[in-house]
This record gives structure tokens, sequence and C-alpha cells, in this order.
């Protein structure tokens, strides 16, 4: 059936997740003008993954205090409350097109939106044992250390006695010291990578202060067990991360945990015909968070995935601004200003927006490759002049950093290539 013979349900902005994302993106658009504004979310209650982090840490930077992740969403939840804002829950988004038709399965039964604007606020997933191919059998206690969160925190339900932990992203370490507390024993904590994967002050309060190990260059290269998990072979790798059959050992548990990367959510995006970065994952954007598609936004996990929730609000914030302006104007200003590229130089994975213009001040933000102190973030132009210089005390792969660049500097700029030197 042709979109013209369908009845829509037409809105200003619709945000899709209701996560710390959608929130904000949801509010953030309200106060920037935008009268019908729909927030779709999956679950049968907003605040997303922060639900089960009952760990405090969130909001040093946006409210300057230590919150709890129920306390930090909730924050968000009360001021949607103080608005009009049309909330529904339990509500998945089946399909996106390139003309912002949405097609939804709700309580309410199947919905068709049809939108002036998108908000992509999906977040991601964790990957799992199928995904990085771990060899062996998948007897019962492997889990990704975020559903094991849920269950322990969600839902008091125990997943083991002895574990291992196989990656040390900042959820698998906030698992290793959650599941001490409750009284396991987390054996070791096994990290391919030549460094941790977490947040610093993660490898002390969760790692350190419990007497956990955590070895560096090593995976798991086998799982044994039928009905349940009985132990893992391990084995350190070389440069190009092959284990050494040398240096296997057995380690006997009845949980392992994985905290090996996360995925953004981006079924609907490509759906939509949004264009995605190979390194993120996420979408191709510009300094309004828009993606290829006029008129849709990108923001959040879905985007990039990020090590602070504090920098997702304030990425949000910005992509609901700019969505409830498109949705008034149908742009976003002059649609004939020329985009400069902006690309990765060395020691950099990845930069983010990938493309900019010279109209408005921008903050770029980055990955890097190296674990090291004491450098500068350099940005220079297709001629290798310099445009913007930031020392940094510290850099790592697991802290996103970032560095602002004012519109003065772009003029007759055409390339940027961002370094770290």
């Amino acid at each position: 059936m042709k979109n013209e013979q369908l009845i829509f349900k037409e809105k200003d902005v619709v945000i899709i997740g209701g996560g710390p994302a959608g929130l904000a993106a949801a509010i953030s658009a309200y106060k920037s003008g935008a009268k019908d504004i729909l927030l779709l979310e999956r679950d049968s209650r907003l605040g997303g993954i922060l639900n089960q982090c009952i760990h405090d840490g969130f909001g040093l930077h946006y409210f300057k205090e230590a919150l709890t992740g129920p306390e930090y969403s909730q924050r968000f939840i009360d001021m949607l409350n103080e608005t009009d804002i049309e909330v529904q829950l339990e509500s998945m988004a089946l399909s996106l097109s390139p003309d912002k038709v949405l097609e939804v399965s709700s309580k309410n039964g199947y919905q068709i939106f049809k939108a002036k604007s998108i908000v992509l606020a999906m977040g991601c997933r964790e990957r799992t044992a199928g995904a990085i191919s771990l060899a062996g059998s998948r007897p019962a206690g492997i889990y990704t250390a975020g559903a094991a969160q849920n269950f322990i925190n969600l839902q008091n339900i125990m997943v083991g006695k002895k574990a291992v932990i196989l990656g040390s992203g900042d959820i698998g370490l906030i698992m290793a010291r959650r599941m001490t507390l409750e009284g396991a024993e987390i054996k070791e904590v096994l990290e391919i990578m030549p460094y941790s994967n977490g947040l610093p002050r993660n490898i002390q309060q969760c790692l350190n202060d419990y007497n956990i190990p955590l070895n560096l260059n090593t995976t798991v290269i086998q799982i044994h067990g039928k009905k349940r998990l009985k132990g893992v072979t391990v084995a350190k790798v070389d440069k190009n991360r092959q284990p050494i059959l040398s240096t296997k050992r057995y380690i006997k548990c009845d949980t392992l945990l994985l905290s090996v990367g996360l995925i953004p959510e981006n079924e609907l995006s490509r759906q939509a015909t949004v264009q995605l970065d190979k390194t993120t994952g996420g979408a191709l954007v510009d300094e309004h968070l828009m993606t290829n598609i006029e008129g849709i936004f990108a923001c959040g996990n879905v985007l990039h995935v990020h090590d602070l929730v504090d920098f997702v609000t304030e990425e949000a914030m910005l992509a609901g601004h700019n969505a409830a302006y498109y949705a008034k104007n149908h742009n976003l200003g002059d649609k004939n200003k020329k985009y400069i590229k902006v690309m990765s130089g060395n020691n950099v994975s990845y930069c983010l927006p990938q493309q900019i213009s010279d109209k408005t001040d921008v903050t770029i933000s980055l990955r890097t490759t190296i674990a090291t102190r004491n450098k500068s973030i350099i940005v220079n132009d297709e001629n290798n002049n310099q445009i913007v210089t930031k020392k940094v005390i510290r850099v790592h792969p697991a802290e996103m950093l970032r560095i602002k660049i004012n519109s003065t500097k772009l003029k007759k700029v055409k390339e940027l290539k961002v370094s770290i030197v």
C-alpha cells in the first residue's frame, strides 16, 4: 500500500527511545518551541539502561553531583512530566522511511506517524558470545554484563557463584564489584587489549579496591560445560590478538560475563537509508547532528558509544533543539552551505560530527587509539595549517575527548584533520 493511501497521525517531532538521550532530546525540543512531540519507548517505563545502573557516578558534569542511574533519569522524567509531551510506552517502532513515516506497534494497536522531524535515540546493544565467535558449547551461565546487571539489580536473581569476566568495559568492571558484594567470587577479569577499556575510576573502585585481578592481552579460547558452565580455557594473545597456545590455562567457574563492546541499534536508521559510519556503527552527521536524510537527527549511543551519560545529555539537547527548529522551518538555514569534511588523523579512531559548516561553533568528539599521557589534540586544515590545539593530560581509548572550534577559524577551510600527538 502506498504511503499516500494510509492515514497518518502527524507530529512535529518524534523521538524514538526513552532512555537518557531520548528524554533530553524531548525536553530540549519542547523548550525550543516544538508543539506536538511524541516520545516512543519500547519498555514499560522510561529511563532506558539507567534503570538498572544503581551505582553512583552519574551527573558529575551535568548536575555537578554524583547520582545513581535511576536518580539521573528521574530528574529528566520529572522535567518531562511538567510538559505536554506525549509519551507512549511499550511501543515498538517497526519501520522508518526516508520521508519520515514511522510504523509502530503499541498497546494502542498498529499506528502510522508522519513526522516533520525525527530524533533517533535507540541506544545500543551488547555483543554476545556468538558475536565474538567464542569457541565451545553454549551452556547456562554465560551472560552479557548488562543482562547480569538486569537480573541482579532489577529482578533480584543471582547469576552465579564463581565468575570470569571477559572484557574490561565499564559495565563489566561494575559487575565485578556488584557480584563481589553479593558474595560471588570473581576469579579474573580478562582483556584482549594491552590496556583496560574502562574508566580509570572504575578500575580503582571496582577491581583494585576488591583485589580482583585484571589480566591484559588475555582472552577466552574455549568454553566448557553442557547444561551449566564448568570452566573456561584462557590464553595470552600476540600483537595480532591471536592466542599463544603455550600460555593456555583452565579456570574453573560457573559463570562467564561478557563485556566486549556495544553495537548501536541502527536497524531503523538503515531502513530510512541513513548513511552509517564504519567505525562508530552510528550515523554520519553534521554539526546539527542531522543525518544525510533531511529532518532525521541522531544522538546518544545510537550515534556513537559514550563513556559518560552527561555527554549523552548534552548531545541529545542539541539534537532536540535542531529537530524542533527543522520542524518549524523545514530547514536549518542556508541549504547551499558548503560542508567541511572532518577526518581522523594520527592516533585517532574517529571524529564526530563527520562534516561541519563554518556557520556555527562546533565541538568535535573523538576517540584515540593509544593509551598514554601528556599529549595534544591538534586540528589542521587541508594545507596542514593549525586551526586549534588543546593539551590533554591523559588520553585513553575508553575516554571520549572533545575539542571546541570557533566558526571564525573555519572560513575558507575545506577539510579538517584531527590528530593526537
